[in-house]
């Protein structure tokens, strides 16, 4: 990802982030040198390496080895390629414009300016073949398959619809063009075999794959209806059977890889389902727009980002045995989320890390132990078991009859906090009365907590929340 063209932040130093082929590190560049960081672990990210006598705009390494391609703001047509553990440099290349995008496999390293592609045998870095006259690029958009026996490299076929050009880097001849939208292309990235490519428009509403080499469509995503976005990744699990796209909004999509006809099939048990068949049996009536937005799969799973509007990048990785999401952002974060490739759903923010490498506490400080759970953000309100964990002070004690002040930013869960801390005897009722208008109650029977109630006066009744299945039974120390 590189931010060069979004503007510049006079707040941030961050330029370019990018993982590597097979999501073990993470490189980072910024206005004063570049990163590399290991992704071994969710708990932190450990400094492999760090460069500060540059200001760097692109940043790749070489899956887990001490290969570098590096490109500096100050010589933007430049290309060093360097050993980063000793600390040399191996070569270096001059080109006629500026480089916008530099990928690498184990076999080629592609350069791409705007108008131009050219391919280099990694081992001594030859000039193998030069693609010229491209359709203009200013984003410097294109894919290199990871692959050896399938090292294809994709970029438009041009700028005003979406045409994929597929180009073996092995044989060096083009191989074929896949029609793929009918506006221009925003994003494409193939599978870690090479046989899959991946392909996102401008208008970002719908998420293609296809067959590598043959350019069949062999699944189609849909990722929204309401709105058009700005689609800036997407990428394919190790396996294969997963796809993740994130945009400018606040929203990263994972989808699954299966056909229709490989899922078991389920018995109908409710009107909802046999309508659902009738549309689908009726989809053949129907306008081809329709039909096709009908046969459109669903994102399998959801991970929600705490800003929008924003450029990012996404990967699939396997972290300490765990399928994650990462996620690394614009506002110099990296969000790992937990993700359950069977039910999906919401994923879970597990972690997030500051992508100069500085150390943040943003997990619950209530709980050293890790555990799989969501994060507090940082600058909230202090929890309402802060605010009474200490009664011998003159500060509001929790004895039973008390009226414990309450402010809306704290929910039910920081509430049977208090419980927790302050303890309580069988059968007290707490009631904060300082919400106006909604007045909240949690009940202790047994040394438990018996009931969480909000109370809306004038209605006459008691509402119970679905946080109140939360809140049951968690035991008083």
């Amino acid at each position: 990802m590189n931010l060069t063209s979004e503007g510049s932040d006079p707040n941030s130093d961050l330029i370019f982030v990018n993982f590597n082929q097979d999501c073990s590190s993470l490189a980072v560049g910024t206005k004063k040198g570049y990163k590399l960081f290991s992704l071994s672990a969710i708990e932190k990210l450990d400094k492999i390496y760090e460069q500060d006598n540059e200001d760097i705009c692109i940043v790749e390494r070489l899956f887990s080895s001490s290969l570098v391609a590096v490109v500096s703001l100050t010589s933007p047509r430049k290309l060093k390629v360097c050993h980063f553990k000793k600390g040399t440099e191996i070569c270096n290349y001059s080109y006629s414009n500026s480089i916008l995008a530099v990928k690498l496999n184990r076999l080629r390293l592609i350069v791409c300016l705007e108008e131009s592609l050219y391919i280099h045998n990694i081992r001594d870095m030859k000039v193998l073949h030069t693609i010229r006259d491209t359709p203009p690029n200013p984003v410097g958009l294109c894919a290199l398959s990871i692959n050896n026996d399938n090292s294809y490299l994709a970029y438009p076929g041009s700028n005003q619809i979406g045409e994929v050009q597929i180009f073996d880097t092995v044989n060096l001849r083009a191989v074929t063009m896949i029609p793929a939208h009918d506006n221009p292309l925003a994003a494409m990235s193939f599978s870690s075999h090479g046989e899959m490519i991946a392909t996102a428009s401008e208008k970002g509403t719908v998420i293609r794959v296809f067959k590598v080499p043959d350019g069949c469509k062999i699944f189609e995503f849909r990722r929204g209806v309401k709105r058009c976005v700005q689609i800036s990744c997407l990428a394919f699990s190790t396996d294969g059977l997963y796809l993740c796209s994130s945009s400018n909004t606040e929203t990263v999509h994972i989808f699954k890889l299966e056909n229709t006809k490989d899922k078991p099939q389920e018995e109908s048990h409710g009107w909802m389902d046999y309508l659902s068949q009738a549309v689908k049996s009726s989809a053949t009536y129907l306008p081809s727009q329709v039909s096709d937005m009908l046969k459109q799969g669903r994102a399998l799973a959801t991970a929600r980002l705490p800003n929008s509007g924003l450029k990012n990048i996404c990967a699939l990785s396997m972290i300490q045995k765990m399928p994650r999401l990462l996620v690394a952002s614009q506002d110099g974060f990296l969000y790992i989320y937990n993700m359950d490739p069977v039910e999906g759903g919401e994923c879970t923010l597990l972690k997030q890390h500051k992508l100069d490498g500085s150390l943040e506490c943003i997990q619950n400080e209530e709980s050293s132990v890790h555990h799989d759970g969501p994060l507090v953000q940082p600058g909230g309100v202090a929890s309402y078991a802060n605010t009474v964990r200490q009664h011998d002070d003159g500060s509001p004690d929790s004895s039973p009859g008390k009226h414990l002040p309450l402010t809306p930013e704290w929910g039910a869960e920081s509430f049977a906090n208090v419980l927790r801390r302050a303890g309580g005897p069988q059968g007290a009722l707490f009631t904060p009365s300082d919400v106006v208008g909604d007045h909240n109650s949690v009940e202790v029977m047994d040394g438990n907590v018996h009931r969480y109630m909000k109370h809306h006066p004038g209605a006459g009744k008691e509402i119970t929340p679905s946080l109140s299945e939360i809140n049951k039974n968690i035991v008083i120390q």
